[in-house]
């Protein structure tokens, strides 16, 4: 029988998993999604971690361990299991990284959301986080706020390797792309080989449907005039921003600017479709894997759908089809005052306090953990 996830290769796609804990690393079933599914990456954020070490008993004996030694803070305590973890995945991903040059086998661990809106210490952290956990194949996660594109640029040119998260809008996303490349520029002037630095650009997608088609929902029982044409537009916005987004990299990597940064070694900053779990039980559970399938992309995604996918998903290229389409969903969109700038601004917002609070409450479960280990 075809694997549906191994297929994903034939089109340029690399299938990553959006999931990270202990036990999943320790009984082998991350290296099983390596060997079967042909899974090449792993992406953690705060709320990964605090479902990983805020439940469940995975982490008891280090935390015994650590709290019996030395006195740790709470966040040491979090971040000293956390690199625990994303060494760990990094050795099972490595041989990934070595079959494929450096292009794929890559570990993501974020920076602290508590800084996203502040690049100074952005990048500071990111330099820490990269000396401390010494990967070749790790990636730090940079959020795509305004304050932190000048550290994804810095990070670049020092030669860290970085997953740009929270991409909503094609804006923010142009922005992203340029800042890697003027990244690799700073790099190769300084005299320093570019090959070995990597970087996706992750670019959010079903939670835009999910606050657009809320507020189809609302006008459209409140018999909105355009309705027919709300209906028409539901649970498409998400895709064709994605297709859009797509469409300006293909732009980019046509340019000289790109050419002359290739002939030098230079990775393609792929792409990566993150937030891909569909929450409208009345589309299809793959939809947002299903189509978005294209070269130099990567998705990364939640372990429901990676066994949906797997299961029944429909591999083959989608993502530079029927562009058009996806120009007029966009288009009518804005006709029908759909805001989708005012809708990925916010979720910006939303994205990061999100992520703070699930630091919150991960730093509290290792807090309760700390003192229960230490009675």
């Amino acid at each position: 029988m075809t694997n549906n996830l191994v297929q994903l290769e034939k089109y340029g796609q690399s299938p990553w998993l959006d999931f990270i804990q202990r036990s999943y690393t320790e009984n082998g079933s991350l290296k099983k999604l390596v060997d079967e599914d042909g899974l090449k990456g792993v992406t953690s954020n705060p709320s990964i971690f605090e479902k990983a070490m805020g439940h469940g008993s995975d982490y008891d004996s280090q935390f015994k361990a650590l709290t019996s030694g030395s006195i740790l803070d709470v966040f040491n305590l979090y971040e000293t299991m956390a690199i625990d973890d994303i060494k760990a995945a990094c050795a099972v991903l490595m041989p990934v990284w070595e079959k494929t040059k450096g292009l794929d086998g890559y570990v993501s661990l974020e920076v602290s959301p508590y800084i996203a809106m502040d690049g100074k210490a952005t990048i500071e952290e990111a330099r820490r986080l990269w000396k401390t956990v010494n990967q070749k194949n790790l990636m730090i996660k940079i959020p795509a706020t305004a304050p932190c594109i000048p550290a994804i640029e810095t990070a670049i040119s020092e030669g860290i390797n970085v997953n740009v998260t929270l991409l909503f809008s094609l804006d923010y996303y142009k922005q992203v792309l340029e800042a890697y490349i003027k990244g690799l520029g700073k790099h190769l002037q300084a005299g320093r080989h570019i090959a070995h630095i990597a970087s996706v650009a992750s670019f959010f997608v079903s939670r835009i449907d999910t606050a657009i088609d809320k507020e189809i929902d609302a006008r459209i029982a409140a018999n909105d005039k355009d309705s027919d044409a709300l209906k028409a537009t539901r649970g498409k916005v998400a895709i064709a921003n994605a297709k859009l987004a797509y469409q300006h990299y293909l732009e980019v990597t046509k340019s000289e600017r790109w050419k002359k940064l290739v002939a030098a070694g230079a990775n393609p900053q792929r792409l990566l479709w993150a937030s891909t779990s569909c929450k409208d039980k009345s589309f299809p559970d793959t939809i947002y894997v299903d189509n978005l399938i294209g070269k130099d992309t990567v998705n990364t995604i939640p372990p429901a759908t990676f066994d949906a996918f797997r299961d029944h998903g429909t591999p083959g290229e989608t993502l530079t089809k029927d562009v058009e389409g996806a120009k007029k969903v966009m288009a009518d969109a804005e006709r029908l005052g759909l805001n989708l700038k005012a809708v990925t601004d916010k979720l910006l917002k939303d994205g990061v306090t999100s992520f703070q609070k699930a630091f919150d409450d991960l730093l509290g479960s290792v807090a309760d953990k700390q003192k229960r280990f230490s009675a």
